[in-house]
């Protein structure tokens, strides 16, 4: 009988350090601060792509010349 504690006990105590080091990674992977810093990593390499940045600076140069016609035109 007391070897069953013993067993039982030692399966709890796995259990606990289990469960402890799973609420850590939690902690981890739900830290806003990292999940914002990530996504800004994704945002800018996505932004420094060729294709994107440049069709960017089309649509930009785009925009900027509508509206000195529109100024212009008055």
């Amino acid at each position: 009988m007391a070897r069953d504690t013993e067993h039982i006990e030692r399966e709890i105590e796995a259990a606990r350090n289990r469960l402890a080091g799973t609420l850590d990674e939690l902690a981890v992977r739900a830290d806003p601060q990292r999940i914002a810093g990530n996504t800004k990593k994704a945002v800018v390499a996505k932004l420094n792509e060729p294709k994107v940045k440049y069709s960017l600076i089309g649509a930009g140069a785009l925009v900027g010349v509508l509206v000195l016609i529109k100024i212009f035109r008055r």
